[in-house]
C-alpha cells in the first residue's frame, strides 16, 4: 500500500486538484456589479438622477451607501443623495457643477463609483458622458474635488463582476486551463520526438505519441469549451476571428500527425516520419496562434490590443483557482498519456515477441 501511495501520489493530488476546482469554481459567488445605467449622459448645471440596476447586490440601508462620479485622480463628486428601490436598484443624484474641470472640453467620460459598505465597491469605468454646451475660456475652480473614500479593506472571496462575461467567468477554469494543459502536453511530445530522432528508440516515439494524442483532444475540449463560451458573450457558437481560425488550423495539423501514423506501415519508419513531423507541428502552432492573431484585431482576449490575465479578468480569488486548474488538468493529461504509452508498450513487447 505505501509503495502504491508512493508511486501514485500525484495521481491522487490531480483528483484532489480537479475536486477542488470544480467544488470552488462553481459554488463561490461573484461580486456585485451594475448592469445598466439610465441615463447614460447628463449635462453640466444639471441635477441629474441616476437608474441603477445592479446584480447580485444587497442593498438594504442608505446610510451605508456612497455614491461618486469620478473623472480623473484629483476630479470627482459625490452624490448628493441615494434612494434605494429595492436590493438590486438604486436611484442616485448628483449635482453636476457648472463646468468640466478641464474647461476646453465639451465632454468628459465619468467612472461611476458606488460604495457599499457591506458590500465593497460596484465600479462601471467611463459609464457616464458628462457635456457642456460650449468650452470655456477662462479657469474654473469648481466642485470637483470630493475624495474618494479609501479603495482598500475591504476584500471578500468572490469572482469579479465583468458586464459581458457574468456568471461564464468560470470558464476561465476550464477553457483557459485546458489549453494551458494542452501546451505542457505537447511541449513532452515534442521532447520525446526530438530524443526519438537522437537514439532511436520506439518507446520515446510511444510516448510523444501518447502526449500528443491527449493534448489534440484537450485542444478539441478547448475549441468546444470555448464555442459555448462566445455563444454566452458574443452571441454565436463561431466568428471569422483569426485567434480561433488560427487555433483550428493549428489542431488541424496535429490531427494529421494522428493520421500520418495510422497510414505508414513500419514501426521504424513510422516513428521517424511522426517525430519529424511533430516538430513541424509544434514549430508551425506558433506563429499560428501567438504571433497571428496579434497583428490584427480580435475579439478574443488577449489578442489586437484585447486584454487578457490580468486586473479584473484574472484577480486574487480567480488565481487561488485558475492556477490550481492548470496544474490539475496536467497531472489529469499526464495520467491519461501514461496510460497510452502502457498501452503501447505492450503492444511493442507483442511485437517483438512476434518476431521471434
Amino acid at each position: 500500500m505505501q509503495k502504491l501511495l508512493l508511486q501514485s501520489w500525484w495521481k491522487l493530488l490531480g483528483i484532489i486538484i480537479m475536486l477542488y476546482v470544480l467544488i470552488a469554481g462553481f459554488i463561490v459567488p461573484l461580486k456585485p456589479g451594475v448592469l445598466s445605467i439610465e441615463p447614460l449622459e447628463i449635462e453640466c448645471g444639471s441635477s441629474a438622477i441616476l437608474h441603477i440596476s445592479a446584480y447580485n447586490s444587497h442593498f438594504n440601508e442608505v446610510k451605508k451607501l456612497k455614491a461618486y462620479l469620478k473623472i480623473d485622480s484629483i476630479n470627482q463628486i459625490e452624490a448628493a443623495d441615494i434612494r434605494v428601490l429595492n436590493r438590486k436598484e438604486l436611484d442616485i443624484v448628483f449635482d453636476i457643477p457648472s463646468h468640466l474641470p478641464d474647461t476646453s472640453k465639451t465632454s468628459e467620460r465619468a467612472t461611476l463609483v458606488i460604495l457599499d459598505v457591506d458590500q465593497g465597491f460596484l465600479i462601471t469605468p467611463s459609464a457616464i458622458a458628462i457635456t457642456q454646451s460650449e468650452p470655456s475660456n477662462y479657469p474654473f475652480y469648481g466642485q470637483w474635488n470630493d475624495e474618494i473614500d479609501s479603495f482598500s479593506g475591504h476584500w471578500s472571496f468572490a469572482f469579479p463582476f465583468r458586464s459581458i462575461l457574468y456568471e461564464t467567468i468560470r470558464n476561465t477554469f476550464f477553457h483557459v486551463a485546458i489549453w494551458f494543459a494542452m501546451f505542457v502536453l505537447l511541449i513532452v511530445g515534442l521532447i520525446y520526438s526530438v530524443k526519438y530522432l537522437y537514439g532511436r528508440q520506439l518507446n520515446h516515439d510511444a510516448v510523444a505519441a501518447s502526449f500528443t494524442h491527449v493534448a489534440v483532444v484537450f485542444g478539441l475540449l478547448g475549441v468546444a469549451t470555448g464555442s459555448v463560451w462566445a455563444k454566452n458573450t458574443w452571441g454565436v457558437y463561431w466568428t471569422n476571428d483569426p485567434k480561433l481560425n488560427m487555433s483550428v488550423v493549428a489542431l488541424m495539423i496535429y490531427l494529421a500527425y494522428s493520421i500520418l501514423r495510422s497510414s505508414i506501415a513500419g514501426d521504424d519508419r513510422r516513428a521517424q516520419v511522426s517525430a519529424a513531423f511533430n516538430i513541424f507541428a509544434f514549430a508551425a502552432m506558433i506563429p499560428l496562434i501567438f504571433i497571428i492573431p496579434r497583428m490584427t484585431s480580435s475579439l478574443h482576449p488577449g489578442n489586437g490590443g484585447n486584454p487578457a490575465l490580468g486586473g479584473e479578468d484574472l484577480d486574487h480569488t480567480l488565481r487561488l483557482i485558475f492556477y490550481p486548474a492548470i496544474i490539475g488538468l496536467t497531472l489529469l493529461g499526464t495520467w491519461i498519456s501514461t496510460l497510452l504509452y502502457r498501452i503501447r508498450k505492450i503492444q511493442l513487447k507483442i511485437i517483438d515477441r512476434s518476431l521471434n
